[in-house]
């Protein structure tokens, strides 16, 4: 007897479509290999895959609680991310420190933000959604600001789509920080095994007190140990080209 197989419901075009452009941004926003370029990726997929919104800027929080666009896909976003950073209000700065997804359809007729929602129409925002990035609860990274200046109502499927991406986004962010704190450990201790080396020979003195000398500089300086260490260093290749 043959084995009947169980039919799959069909996927439904739309479906196709979304989880094809989400798998491309994917791709795309993991292709960088610094910061910078990841956070650039990030909103050209976001505009590119979230439909709607016209304009897509990424705002990064600091350890010192500032909150600083770091990329953007057009010039109207970082007006209106500084205006909510200023103004303390708005889906922007609301998205870090409360909802973590926002969806602001029809900002004419919004209620909230009453300091932001005004100075935001005026510039030819209809529209608007904000959405925390973050590696897990206590982890906030920044956001995903979207604005639309065409249209004043958001697309039914957009907030599940964005939700989607910035847990994408989120991730590729975190690891390509995470790299590069790597990579600068590895650059400081590079220059820091150079300044010791440069002054055992120049002192004539051992490892323990090279480094010694190096850390009570950085103290009496107020400077980063990493910095003082660079100017041993390049101090060293001055005088070594001018005695050549």
């Amino acid at each position: 007897m043959p084995i009947q197989r169980r039919r799959e419901a069909p996927v439904a075009q739309n479906d196709r479509d979304f989880t094809a452009a989400l798998a491309k941004a994917a791709r795309s926003i993991n292709r960088p290999t610094t910061t910078e370029g990841t956070l650039t990726a990030i909103a050209q997929a976001a505009q590119s895959t979230v439909p709607g919104f016209d304009q897509v800027g990424i705002s990064l929080m600091h350890s010192d609680g500032t909150i600083e666009t770091m990329a953007y896909t057009g010039d109207l976003v970082p007006q209106l991310d500084s205006l909510q950073y200023d103004l303390k209000d708005g889906p922007c700065v609301s998205s870090l420190v409360e909802e973590p997804v926002i969806v602001v359809d029809h900002l004419r007729s919004e209620q909230r933000w009453q300091k932001y929602i005004p100075e935001a129409i005026r510039m030819g925002v209809q529209a608007q959604m904000a959405l925390r990035l973050y590696v897990d609860e206590n982890g906030t990274i920044g956001g995903i600001n979207l604005y639309s200046t065409e249209t004043e109502e958001i697309d039914p499927q957009a907030p599940q789509i964005a939700e989607l991406f910035a847990a994408q986004a989120a991730a590729a962010l975190g690891h390509a920080q995470h790299a590069e704190q790597l990579n600068e450990a590895l650059r400081t201790r590079q220059k820091i095994g150079e300044a010791i080396g440069i002054l055992i020979e120049r002192y004539k003195i051992d490892e323990q007190r090279a480094f010694n000398f190096l850390v009570r500089l950085s103290q009496n300086t107020n400077v980063k140990v990493r910095v003082v260490a660079e100017q041993v260093v390049d101090d060293a290749m001055k005088n070594a080209i001018s005695g050549s």
